[in-house]
């Protein structure tokens, strides 16, 4: 009587789904060229990277920002995003940036010494005028209020005047040998900061390097007004009266200097210098830029950033606004790069009506509300947070029900609550006019976090905007202890997303084998998440290729034999949390899978997918493929990798050791002891899923004498026959080798349903099989048999 092994069983059905004869391909002709396609990039998204110029409109309320790659991005109100690259050989950073108030340019300074004249008018920026300079070094720049004439002052003191609209050089200098003292003999260094007075556009303030603060008459063509500081300078302001201005200096010093010759500051004051037991002031840190601004009211605010004390574990990262005798420092979350003071009048001359402070972080853009008491900040509409927590995948939907996006905004609007500390007023950068692009198919874009957390993005309206956000971490208790997992630092980074936007279902697989399925709902409810462990073993199909050198995979016995070795760094310590838990409105959480290789191994899912249609989800790992059906909530298939390739598997999936030494217990052992231990350690109420080769189903191959005349009971005893067989090589696997613990009866209907196969059942008392369940279906000479005991009654 022919005898089947399940080695035998696999190999059959290789050989019949493999292709009998290789068809000759048809040549396609392609209709679509090359030509037909280019490359088009839509919108740029998040905070710029390494930000290092800034500057604002106050008529026009548009921001914008240079970076170190060259990038200029000009933002308005929400939905207002515009970008552009100084084009050239090499990427050269943004150093300066300043508008042409109310006219529709920008002028921008870039690390080769070159300025631009940026047309802002039209949807994309685009440069109209280049004036390079090639023997100095631009150091700063200042283009007064309504003045078409451009100060450029450079590394070697000059100052260079270029007309706006011809965008060239004049003839007209200021030498810094006519603008130093005719006693002074050193060079006072590169030109820092340049500012003209606010009542008389003919007088220009320049500061060097050096300290000396020059009141240059343009119309004399001399020096008007020196001055000498103590310490270097950094920034100047002007008070709006034009009788006074103001300079920052590197100790930390902020110095108010009269329209009139001295040779001493009228006052000078370090505003967070703390005095030492000498009675001395303590070191303070520089201060980078100083603002001079005033109210109808008659308040004058004075805005500065740096200045703090040098001493160790002090504040540094500040903007300290000063108004009166009240002074308020306000703690940044990076490093400060730049500062703008958002006031009502553009004009120097007049108050200027400050009601907020635009600060350009290192990695964010903060905007500080002036009229508010306590200085609250502005909640930003701008969706710049997108690596908030750092981006670990990403996946692209198109051609979207057209309810998909609305819904997703719905929940999210209702699930986000209004966070609290932020200012009451309108966001201020309220420039351009921005309309949703017409687009004839819904985009969504949808990120996965570090954190556990997924973004959901509507990109068809040239921005990408926020709708929805959905946290994971809240259906896992945080870990005790972590493992030395590849990713146990971060067990709840999202890898593999799939969402079916007909049937709203969406699949997630995260970085410790976990997959969690949601289910998409508008309305809240309370239920308890269903848990499936799911762990993903094998054994070897010839007793030799498990002891030989050559061998990849471990045996039963070795698998055993360095369980208790691998146990400390490869166990999986993620666990859900139980009971019934409220599910706000959105993706509601139905099952979380938490699947495991050999030795409660972590595994690395690698591929995710969902068929609503079938109620099917699968997915693959290092170690196998698992099937769930996502209707009754079972695991249908788990089949490791060895299983579906055998001897043929190019990959090594577990640990192997190049010397294994045999105690003399094994050695002693005798192959039948081996069978009866490991038959001992099976699990009768087990699930077994055998994909079988057709065979006559009119024909009993059992040794036993359950079989029956009976078409159906022959059917019943034909499978359990069979599966008797089976077991000479199954009875080698350990416990662990059933892929589930469910019941036979709803796992055998569904692996009917995943075939489509015609459904057989026996029942133990009608059919004479002991213990045993069993279903078949065919389909292409297909047969699966589904067993919840390895035995019947009496083959054991």
């Amino acid at each position: 009587m022919k005898k089947f092994t399940f080695k035998g069983v696999l190999d059959g059905f290789r050989q019949t789904v493999q292709p009998q004869a290789i068809r000759q391909e048809q040549e396609i002709q392609e209709q679509l060229k090359a030509d037909h396609f280019t490359l088009k990039k839509t919108f740029r998204h998040g905070f710029p990277f390494s930000p290092t110029s800034f500057a604002f409109d106050p008529v026009q309320k548009l921001l914008a920002i240079g970076d170190k790659s060259g990038y200029i991005r000009i933002l308005g109100r929400p939905g207002v995003d515009a970008h552009a690259k100084h084009e050239g050989e090499s990427e050269c950073a943004v150093l300066f940036a300043q508008f042409l108030v109310n006219e529709g340019a920008l002028v921008t300074v870039t690390a080769d010494d070159t300025i631009h004249l940026w047309n802002i008018r039209q949807k994309t920026p685009r440069i109209v005028q280049s004036l390079k300079f090639q023997r100095e070094r631009v150091t700063c720049i200042h283009l007064p209020v309504g003045s078409k004439w451009l100060y450029v002052g450079t590394e070697k003191g000059n100052i260079h005047v270029v007309h706006i609209d011809t965008f060239a050089l004049s003839g007209y200098i200021i030498n810094w040998n006519k603008a130093i003292e005719v006693v002074r003999t050193s060079h006072p260094g590169a030109v820092i900061a340049l500012c003209d007075n606010p009542l008389d556009a003919n007088k220009l303030l320049i500061a060097f390097e050096c300290g000396l603060l020059v009141l240059w008459d343009l119309k004399a063509k001399c020096a008007e007004i020196r001055w000498q500081a103590a310490e270097a300078v950094k920034s100047l302001a002007w008070h709006y009266e034009g009788k006074y201005f103001v300079s920052s200096h590197t100790d930390g010093s902020i110095c108010s200097w009269p329209t009139k010759p001295q040779p001493k500051p009228q006052s000078q004051v370090c505003p967070h210098a703390k005095i030492n037991k000498d009675g001395n002031a303590e070191k303070c840190k520089p201060i980078y830029k100083v603002d001079l601004k005033s109210s109808t009211t008659g308040e004058t605010f004075t805005i500065f950033s740096g200045g703090m004390p040098s001493e160790k574990g002090s504040k540094s990262n500040c903007i300290t606004v000063m108004v009166g005798k009240t002074t308020t420092v306000l703690e940044m979350e990076h490093a400060v790069c730049d500062f703008i003071t958002l006031c009502e009048n553009p004009w120097p001359c007049e108050t200027q009506e400050p009601y907020a402070i635009a600060v350009l972080l290192q990695y964010d853009l903060v905007l500080i509300d002036l009229l508010t008491p306590g200085f609250p900040c502005f909640e930003s509409p701008y969706p710049m947070d997108l690596h908030e927590s750092p981006v670990t995948c990403c996946t692209y939907l198109t051609d979207c029900p057209s309810d998909l996006v609305p819904a997703f905004y719905s929940v999210g609007r209702t699930t986000t609550s209004k966070k609290t500390g932020f200012s009451e007023r309108e966001w201020p950068i309220s420039g351009g006019e921005w309309s949703p692009a017409s687009c004839s198919y819904s985009e969504i874009v949808i990120t996965g976090h570090q954190d556990g957390s997924l973004k959901f993005w509507d990109s068809g309206a040239g921005t990408l905007q926020i709708l929805y956000k959905l946290k994971t971490a809240k259906m896992f208790e945080k870990p005790r202890h972590v493992s030395h997992a590849t990713d146990s630092d971060n067990p709840l980074a999202v890898h593999l997303i799939f969402l079916c936007s007909e049937s709203r279902r969406l699949c997630v697989a995260g970085a410790m084998g976990q997959v969690m399925l949601f289910k998409f709902r508008k309305v809240e409810s309370t239920s308890e998440v269903l848990v499936l462990e799911i762990p993903i073993l094998y054994e070897n199909f010839d007793d030799n290729y498990g002891t030989s050198p050559e061998c990849d995979f471990l045996t039963g016995h070795q698998v055993q034999k360095t369980e208790s070795s691998d146990s400390d760094k490869t166990e999986c310590t993620l666990k859900v949390r139980f009971g019934a838990q409220r599910k706000p409105p959105g993706f509601q959480s139905q099952l979380v899978c938490l699947t495991t290789g050999p030795n409660r191994r972590t595994v690395q899912v690698t591929s995710l997918c969902i068929n609503s249609s079938y109620g099917l989800m699968a997915y693959g790992t290092e170690y196998g493929l698992v099937i769930i059906d996502i209707i009754q909530k079972i695991c249908l298939l788990s089949v490791a990798c060895p299983d579906l390739y055998g001897a043929h598997d190019p990959y090594s999936r577990t640990p192997k050791s190049p010397k294994r030494i045999e105690s003399k217990e094994e050695q002693s052992r005798s192959p039948s002891s081996d069978q009866a231990t490991d038959a001992e350690e099976l699990q009768y109420n087990c699930l077994y899923v055998i994909v079988w080769k057709f065979f006559d189903q009119r024909q009993c191959d059992c040794d036993c004498d359950n079989s029956s005349a009976a078409a159906a009971t022959a059917a019943s005893a034909t499978t359990a026959a069979a599966t008797t067989t089976a077991t000479a090589t199954a009875a080698t696997t350990t416990a662990a080798a059933a892929a589930t613990t469910t019941t036979a009866a709803a796992s055998a209907a569904a692996a009917a349903e995943l075939w489509r196969c015609s459904v057989r059942s026996s029942d133990s008392s009608s059919s004479g099989v002991g213990g045993v369940d069993v279903i078949v279906g065919s389909s292409s000479g297909v047969v699966v048999v589904v067993v919840r005991r390895l035995w019947c009654g009496r083959c054991r």
